[in-house]
């Protein structure tokens, strides 16, 4: 953004067109997944990403906007397809952990960012951390192609149209008129996208908040949002391995709504205090407001009919990233308007609320 000629909060921006990519594809993409099957499609969304990397290290202006769709578009195959991958592979009485670790792997990769392309970035340059990164991606994507043949992933006719299918309005109600076919997908939606308006905002500026706040270094900010990913990774585990013995996922993810909430509000008033105070109210925000996905994501796969697995889980993590676009915009303005302060108290009260009508409505 500064090698732009931007405010630093300008990367709200990139943020949430990224999760406009992410929403196209949960939106319209049902017909790609069925057509190609699960692996394949993540395949080429994984390609879709480099493009996007390719379109980001071109000098800041409408193509490296529409880079950032791309890495969204690419980025938005992994909940569907992950939950068709694991339904049909995971124990049931497993299914909540197996599906938290797999939902661990994405705070694992942002803690693994902080901590190398924060430093290699400033050592050697943007371009060419952008094309280290592209270099993952391409041997990620080379990693997983003889598993296409070990799950023996199975491909639909029906998904012929796929193409066509990414530009009609008819395809994105069908997704969302999934969300109809249990009681609980309504009110597990809305919790998900409270959520997801809290960690968009999280993952997009903590950062730049430390930074601008307390004079931290770059690679020092990103050693802190390395840490907070890794809470999430520890509680994705730890969190999913105790809602399958809780049982009521709801009221689970109602409480950790509230205990998140709290957390973020220790981070901004007591985070100044020391670095080991920074990187330990950090820590326990990852390990509450970003741990919750694996939970949610596994609850909505076993209320859904077999049949809509995908579409339910793409209707409600469309919802989730909506927010996703909504969160680092209302947030600039807010940062405008009141500081950050202001901003992540905003956010930690809807978290909270939500997390109190998920408590009571659970136990009515």
């Amino acid at each position: 953004m500064e090698g732009a000629g931007l405010t630093s909060e300008s990367i709200g921006a990139v943020s949430a067109l990224s999760a406009v990519g992410i929403c196209w594809f949960l939106a319209s993409g049902g017909p790609m997944l069925s057509y190609f099957g699960p692996i394949r499609t993540l395949q080429i969304g994984m390609a879709c990403m480099m493009l996007g990397l390719l379109a980001l290290s071109l000098p800041l202006g409408v193509i490296g906007l529409v880079g950032a769709i791309a890495i969204g578009f690419g980025n938005g195959p992994n909940t569907p397809a992950g939950s068709l991958i694991l339904m049909r592979a995971a124990p049931p009485r497993h299914r909540t952990l197996i599906f938290s670790i797999k939902q661990a792997g994405v705070p694992l990769g942002g803690a693994l960012a902080g901590l190398v392309s924060a430093p290699f970035a400033v050592q050697h340059g943007v371009l060419p951390t952008l094309a280290m990164l592209g270099a993952v991606l391409m041997a990620c994507c080379l990693a997983v192609q003889p598993l296409r043949a070990t799950l023996a992933e199975e491909r639909q006719e029906d998904g012929r149209g796929w193409a066509r299918a990414m530009f009609q309005p008819n395809e994105v109600m069908r997704c969302i008129a999934a969300l109809r076919s249990h009681p609980s997908l309504p009110m597990l939606t809305a919790v998900g996208a409270s959520y997801s308006l809290m960690q968009a905002c999280l993952t997009a500026f903590t950062a730049t908040f430390i930074y601008t706040r307390h004079g931290l270094s770059l690679t020092e900010a990103g050693q802190v949002v390395a840490a907070m990913l890794l809470g999430s990774m520890c509680g994705r585990v730890v969190l999913g391995w105790l809602a399958d013995r809780v049982g009521n996922a709801l009221r689970h993810l109602g409480g950790q709504a509230i205990l998140s909430a709290l957390s973020v509000v220790m981070l901004v008033e007591i985070g100044g205090n020391s670095l080991a105070v920074l990187y330990a109210c950090a820590s326990v925000v990852g390990f509450t407001g970003i741990g919750w996905n694996g939970i949610h994501i596994a609850e909505l796969a076993r209320v859904a009919p077999d049949a809509l697995v995908s579409r339910v889980t793409s209707a409600s993590s469309l919802f989730g990233f909506g927010a996703s676009v909504c969160g680092p915009l209302i947030f600039m303005v807010l940062v405008v308007v009141g500081g950050y302060d202001i901003a992540f108290f905003a956010m930690s009260a809807q978290l909270a609320c939500f997390g109190i009508i998920c408590v009571l409505v659970r136990q009515r």
